[in-house]
């Protein structure tokens, strides 16, 4: 079956808040894509509001059953029924998270750079957030853990919870077996419950999979929480559905607690019916087509960038739509890099300042667009950033 990604599909008008700025301003920042949802999810959810009455909803076998055969056709992870929990969102569930399983004061670890919000997740709730910063080897154009600094932070008494990124956003990293192997016994050894984020799995370079992280060791699977959803894989962040994954019954009654108690453990019709025409057979051939689409985009990103202009630098990727780029040669602050783009080439990106660790001299640039449109965006980046040289 053919998909159209080359259509360009005219957002303004939509409430959309990637495209608040108007048709002039071309925005590849947020992460969220410029590609109709997958035509299964969106039939499905057509039919549902033919229906015409919206009430209350439950979840039913079909629910869970979709999760459970999606990660088991395509991550090789069994998950048995009791271990999922629904939850309105991925950040709903790790402020949850952070709420009901550490105490006001206790450090929360992140490995920076990272997704911002896990930020506002342990600040706004009165934790300090203790950074492990990512190692970035400026030879290889990579990032790899800073074990020795990791142990340390975690033997911390007043390190309670770690919350990791899975595959990695903004880098891309896939984190292999090995690593969340022991990242999993240094957690265990140290007390320490781990927060997978692992919203991004399925977006992965064709042929390559990613590891979930409690899939690795009975210590992983007992000593984590996993969050999931469709949203970034089929498009429909707009619709609010995510699902936890607890395999230790007693995190698992925590976490529903923590979830219940903010409100945020139930779903809607269109919630429900979304998970459940998204992992299909055919959002499945919908999934690779769209992951060809988004990795040649990012070919294309990258062979531009190293033709015509080499001041800048891309981090290799194997997962996500969303490309992290080196911008140490021309500035020492993403912030105002990012600023004289929107005003220069109408072009918006995200600056790297707010992921933390070395992030300020990165920018994020959003590559699940239609191809004239990345086209476009790649000749305005071209501009803007000769017109800061000059």
């Amino acid at each position: 079956m053919q998909y159209d990604f080359d259509r360009i599909i005219d957002r303004t008008g939509t409430g959309s808040w990637k495209w608040k700025n108007g048709k002039d301003m071309l925005p590849m920042w947020v992460a969220d894509m410029d590609f109709e949802t997958c035509p299964k999810v969106k039939e499905a959810l057509q039919n549902r509001a033919a229906h015409g009455i919206y009430g209350y909803s439950v979840l039913g076998k079909n629910w869970h059953q979709a999760y459970m055969s999606w990660w088991k056709e395509r991550h090789d992870f069994e998950i048995e029924k009791e271990w999922l929990v629904f939850v309105t969102g991925v950040i709903p569930a790790i402020s949850a998270a952070v709420r009901k399983l550490t105490t006001p004061g206790e450090n929360v670890l992140i490995q920076t750079p990272v997704y911002p919000v896990f930020f506002n997740s342990i600040e706004n709730n009165g934790r300090n957030v203790l950074e492990n910063r990512l190692l970035y080897d400026r030879e290889t154009v990579s990032y790899r853990i800073d074990w020795e600094d990791l142990k340390e932070k975690l033997a911390d008494p007043q390190t309670t919870l770690m919350i990791l990124c899975n595959p990695q956003n903004p880098s891309g990293n896939i984190w292999d077996k090995e690593t969340l192997q022991k990242i999993g016994e240094l957690c265990y050894e140290n007390h320490v419950i781990v927060i997978s984020d692992e919203i991004h799995c399925d977006l992965v370079v064709p042929g390559c999979g990613y590891i979930p992280f409690a899939s690795v060791s009975d210590i992983n699977k007992q000593i984590s929480v996993t969050c999931v959803a469709p949203t970034k894989t089929f498009n429909i962040a707009g619709i609010q559905t995510a699902a936890v994954i607890v395999p230790n019954k007693d995190l698992r009654h925590k976490m529903w607690r923590g979830i219940n108690t903010d409100e945020v453990g139930e779903g809607n019709c269109f919630s429900v019916t979304a998970v459940e025409s998204a992992f299909t057979k055919e959002g499945g051939q919908w999934l690779d087509a769209l992951r060809e689409y988004v990795f040649e985009n990012r070919r294309i990103a990258e062979e531009f960038i190293g033709k015509n202009i080499s001041s800048l630098r891309v981090i290799p990727s194997s997962a996500t739509y969303l490309m992290w780029v080196d911008c140490e040669r021309i500035t020492e602050d993403a912030d105002q890099l990012v600023d004289f783009l929107e005003k220069e080439a109408k072009l918006m990106l995200n600056s790297g300042v707010e992921f933390g660790g070395n992030g300020k001299t990165f920018v994020r640039i959003n590559l699940a667009c239609p191809r004239s449109m990345l086209e476009d965006g790649l000749l305005r980046l071209q501009k803007g950033i000769t017109l800061l040289q000059k």
